[in-house]
């Protein structure tokens, strides 16, 4: 072996660049020398191309072995080792020369949530055993600076030799890469699939979210105010869709769809969503991943947002796509782009696409008018009378165990009868706040019962409805909204907004009403 040669030390003014290709030789002292120490050498001076440098030092160190470098952000083979029961990992040599920062994540929520907050640690240098399935494996995860704005961590992925030869004949090296690829393989689909996750686009990113799956899996259906017959045909056509491949195959007809919910705003579409989303989630074959899209709007641009949207799409379908408030995502400036991607020549095989809107008007014609795009429409509409005597039957249940109010069956109607032309979102706003303001009253007090309708004037639960129904009417006819004359699906707005988690105060707890979500004052 050739003695070690330095490479000469250049500076930006030299007339002549010196380029040499030769390779890196074991130091005069090799066992003064591991992975380990090159990293802080070369993490302490002038860096080049780090994964490089990495590679070289790594093959110097096991030369036996057999060398996959991969991206982490694609393949985290620790969270993969973490969330699986075939594979482990155990630190490789002295843990004291790792290398990670160590940070508090606090909680999402100060109050009512997860109030301890984690610990997480990421790791910058590491080295460990791996398994996966029986086959071994030496890893080193790295992250090094590839440019002067830019961090990247990589993962080396070593395979022994299975025998003790020198070197790895060509049929070990095609096996070594073989149990590599399987690990590869199997760590990125992991990372890709949701696991109780919602997939959300914003930012110009997709983010798996946690939070928001898990406030979808409190909607029911039987929350969602409808006669029975249309709510059926609703979920039906929905569900249908993701059932019927083969029919849409056997047809000729490709297997997609758009869908629009539209009408004034609280009256059921986001809750009807979310149901939806919930039942979905339930299936098994095929699965299907649900992605909201909360903005078009990325670094580079909202061409390139929405481009991102349906590849990712694409990626996970069979799929529900959901664009709330489509009317503000596709303006002007996106509606050619964003039409081309709906259907244009690329395939959306498997994606049922749902777009909400509070003004039809408003849509683009090519959007809510074109066949084969959004083909499929459902109106939500204030609520008539019988519906608002079932929403406020519903309230009825809710409180039935509270020993502070009294809800008598006569209530029902006259509740109904002061909330003509309220939307869902505005009957729940009367409730809520007249339950606050009982509270305030009540504390350490219980209501005397009521027993017949006349004696309602005593009933402090419908003399604070009557002040919070007077209330908002004004606000109403001070926005303009009032009952839309044309009829058609209409639902409940009993939880709020997909982007638009809340938790309720000790207030509520106290009154008895539990796995209530909140909405804004202003149903938006």
């Amino acid at each position: 072996m050739d003695s070690y040669i330095p490479l000469p030390i250049m500076s930006p003014y030299d007339e002549f660049i010196n380029v040499t290709t030769h390779p890196i030789d074991a130091p005069a002292n090799p066992q003064n020398y591991t992975v380990p120490r090159d990293f802080y050498d070369h993490s302490s001076g002038k860096r080049a191309f780090t994964e490089a440098a990495f590679a070289a030092s790594i093959r110097l160190h096991h030369p036996n072995h057999h060398l996959t470098i991969t991206y982490s952000g694609n393949s985290d083979l620790i969270a993969f080792a973490n969330a699986r029961d075939d594979a482990s990992y155990t630190p490789h040599g002295n843990e004291s020369e790792f290398l990670s920062q160590r940070s508090f994540i606090p909680p999402s929520r100060r109050y009512g949530g997860d109030q301890d907050g984690s610990f997480f640690d990421y790791v910058q240098f590491a080295c460990y055993d791996y398994s996966f399935k029986g086959n071994e494996y030496l890893i080193y995860v790295i992250e090094g600076d590839y440019s002067m704005m830019m961090k990247q961590r990589m993962t080396y992925i070593l395979v022994p030799p299975s025998t003790e030869s020198v070197v790895m004949t060509a049929r070990e090296e095609e096996e070594a890469q073989r149990k590599t690829d399987g690990l590869l393989e199997a760590a990125t689909k992991w990372a890709v699939e949701l696991h109780n996750e919602v997939l959300v686009f914003d930012g110009g990113f997709w983010q798996k979210n946690k939070e928001l799956w898990d406030n979808v899996q409190k909607s029911r259906w039987e929350d969602v105010i409808l006669d029975e017959g249309k709510k059926k045909a609703l979920i039906g056509d929905m569900t249908g869709f993701f059932d019927g491949e083969d029919k849409y195959k056997e047809f000729g007809v490709p297997w997609k769809r758009g869908i629009i919910f539209y009408g004034p705003p609280g009256n059921g579409k986001t809750i009807s969503t979310k149901a939806l989303m919930h039942d979905l989630s339930l299936r098994t074959s095929p699965t299907v991943s649900s992605l909201y899209v909360k903005s078009f709007q990325s670094w580079q641009g909202p061409e390139a947002g929405i481009r991102a949207v349906f590849l990712k799409a694409r990626q996970m379908a069979p799929c529900l796509l959901i664009f709330e408030d489509i009317d503000s995502l596709v303006n002007v400036a996106v509606r050619s782009y964003f039409l081309n991607e709906v259907d244009g020549l690329e395939s959306n095989h498997g994606i049922l696409m749902i777009g909400s809107t509070n003004h039809l008007e408003r849509l683009d014609p090519g959007i809510a008018k074109r066949p084969s795009r959004f083909d499929r429409k459902y109106f939500f509409d204030v609520p008539d009378r019988e519906e608002r005597v079932q929403y406020a039957r519903y309230w009825k249940g809710k409180l039935r165990e509270n020993k502070r109010v009294e809800f008598p069956e006569a209530m029902v109607g006259r509740v109904a009868d002061i909330t003509g032309g309220f939307s869902f979102a505005y009957m729940k706003e009367a409730f809520v706040a007249a339950l606050l303001v009982i509270v305030a009253k009540t504390e350490g007090e219980t209501q005397g019962l009521t027993k017949e309708r006349d004696e309602l004037k005593d009933n402090m639960l419908w003399l604070e409805l009557k002040k919070q129904v007077e209330s908002l009417r004004k606000e109403m006819e001070e926005g303009g909204e009032g009952e839309s004359k044309g009829r058609g699906l209409n639902m409940t707005a009993l939880h709020s907004p997909l982007n638009t988690i809340e938790n309720e105060g000790p207030a509520r707890e106290r009154l008895g009403i539990y796995n209530m979500e909140t909405s804004a004052p202003r149903p938006l």
